[in-house]
């Protein structure tokens, strides 16, 4: 079998289950890297990152041969969620720079040719937004309270809250306020933290407030937006309880698709408005949904062709190191997103889950969706991990789609899993008291040079997050000058995937075979085979182009957790 593969013939007969794409716009084959201000470049000298710092550092990420920049929240804020607690859309949080530090932001990455989309947070604002300040002032049943989701608690003093929605980060998702005359009130829904009032869109000014925000980023020459927690805009009417997760996810008897407080039918006009609205300026702007939606074919309804350009793939994100798993995965993805005519977007990393280089080092099954590792967790095997994640790295980065890339994770750095409770943030870990750890580990500023306090992320040595002593060997200077490192890993395999087209490209499974452990398909004329085993697997005798690492191949066998890219014809 395998050297049938090595004929043009043999090739003819692989069955495709993904063609090209008609349409050649840029976001279909897209790279876009995730940029988290606050833990990227510190050049005021605070301990946080900032948008000069990301000015500067263009010229590094444009070597990667990236197409767009998707920037965290960086709007005012109190910054009790990060920033995804937003007190005004149309600005500048001080803690990050001004408006015209935006600008400058936006032109140098055009001067790369790379775009800048920003994270837009429209299912929640934050407790300080003027609008939600002047609804608490505001009575029941006033037009300013209906810009939230205010109701009357149950009970016969309406002690008790609406229904018995939990928040994602931990408790009760109402909160009960106190009215301007001092009697206790009405309560106010938040999926998340209790200082992140939901909006109410079904208010008409809801949608008008927020198409106002669209323009005045699109306006400043914003390549797009990046939407949170997409699948939650609309709550279903009369706000049922619900016995399942509190994220939305399937569980036993309480499918996904039936979470009273996501996916809603009426989401979907939204999008089409904003689809409009974007549409109407030149550039291609985009629009990409987080949204936590099973199963994958249901997930793609949000990239109908007159709704979002793209959306997170999670079920690719999630996937265990297990090959059949992972194929089921990909195929299923091409085969939803193929019926809508939309790219499939592959993740393996972002500001919400335990970094790839952590997770595939573990043994177990690690921790839930939106929890990271503590010291009281396992462990991950740093070596095993960074070996995955390289492996997985280069088969994402060859599979036909966009990708998206998390800061850091081109330096191979793992999770840090050993903050101290004092240094953490994450508002998870204070709602829970401890019992959830939250996300810090995945947050931690970037290391930038080996030998300068904070590894050169702060002009001053300064870091809002500690740092792990292994920083030093992932510093960007020392991966710099090691030729096999995993920084120059991604960019060989980055420039190879805009060289041979490969996000535009096809994909056809290698034929049937015995083992278990390996991933292998086609895409254009490359083989790209993953040993997800315990064992060597052998490839056919054909030239290499690259490997996930310099010993990747033992003559034409494959070596366990690694990747290789191979010439066909």
């Amino acid at each position: 079998m395998v050297e049938q593969l090595t004929t043009a013939s043999s090739l003819a007969r692989l069955v495709p289950v993904h063609e090209p794409p008609a349409g050649r716009e840029w976001w279909r084959s897209s790279v876009i890297y995730q940029i988290y201000p606050r833990s990227f470049r510190d050049l005021r000298g605070d301990g946080v990152g900032d948008l000069p710092g990301i000015t500067a550092e263009i010229p590094a990420l444009a070597e990667l041969d990236i197409d767009a920049i998707w920037l965290s929240p960086f709007y005012r804020s109190p910054q009790k969620d990060a920033g995804y607690d937003v007190a005004d859309y149309c600005s500048v949080d001080p803690l990050f720079g001004t408006l015209e530090d935006f600008d400058a932001l936006v032109a140098e990455a055009s001067r790369h040719n790379i775009r800048i989309i920003v994270d837009l947070v429209p299912n929640h604002c934050s407790d300080q937004h003027p609008l939600f300040q002047k609804a608490l002032a505001s009575p029941a049943g006033s037009p300013e309270r209906d810009l939230f989701i205010f109701r009357d608690g149950t009970g016969d003093h309406g002690q008790n809250p609406p229904n018995n929605w939990q928040s994602h980060f931990g408790g009760p998702a109402w909160t009960r306020i106190t009215e301007p005359d001092g009697t206790p009130g009405q309560w106010y829904l938040h999926l998340f933290d209790t200082s992140q009032p939901d909006f109410n869109w079904d208010s008409p000014a809801v949608h008008a407030e927020f198409e106002k925000i669209l323009r005045f980023w699109l306006d400043r020459g914003v390549g797009g937006f990046r939407v949170d927690v997409a699948h939650a805009l609309i709550k279903k009417s009369g706000l049922p309880d619900w016995g399942g997760r509190a994220d939305g996810s399937s569980s036993e008897g309480f499918p996904g698709s039936d979470a009273p407080m996501f996916g809603q039918p009426g989401i979907h006009d939204i999008f089409r408005s904003w689809r409009k609205i974007l549409d109407s300026y030149d550039g291609d702007r985009v629009l990409c949904a987080e949204a936590t939606i099973d199963p994958i074919e249901r997930l793609s309804d949000w990239v109908r062709p007159d709704e979002m350009h793209q959306t997170f793939n999670f079920a690719y994100l999630h996937h265990p190191w297990h090959a059949p798993a992972l194929r089921h995965v990909i195929e299923s993805s091409l085969h939803a997103f193929d019926r809508v005519g939309a790219p499939t977007t592959w993740v393996l990393s972002n500001h919400d889950v335990v970094r790839h280089a952590s997770r595939f080092g573990l043994t177990g099954a690690g921790p839930r969706t939106g929890d990271g590792l503590g010291p009281q967790d396992e462990q991950p095997d740093l070596d095993l991990g960074l070996a995955r994640a390289r492996a997985a790295t280069m088969l994402m980065l060859a599979l036909p789609g966009g990708v998206y890339l998390y800061q850091g994770e081109e330096l191979g750095l793992p999770d840090h899993t050993m903050i101290p409770d004092e240094f953490r943030q994450d508002p998870t870990f204070h709602r829970t008291a401890g019992v959830r750890v939250g996300r810090d580990g995945n947050r931690v500023p970037l290391p930038w040079k080996a030998n300068l306090p904070s590894y050169g992320f702060s002009s001053t040595g300064e870091s809002w997050l500690p740092q792990p002593p292994i920083w030093g060997r992932h510093s960007r200077d020392i991966e710099q000058r090691n030729p096999d490192s995993t920084l120059n890993l991604y960019r060989r395999a980055l420039d190879l995937r805009r060289e041979l087209d490969l996000g535009n490209g096809s994909l056809a499974w290698w034929p049937e075979h015995d083992d278990d452990g390996l991933v292998a398909f086609v895409n254009g004329g490359v083989l790209v085979a993953m040993n997800m085993g315990d064992a060597p697997v052998q490839l056919p005798d054909l030239p290499r182009l690259m490997g996930s690492s310099p010993d990747a191949l033992e003559g034409a066998r494959l070596r366990p957790n690694r990747t290789v890219w191979m010439r066909l014809g």
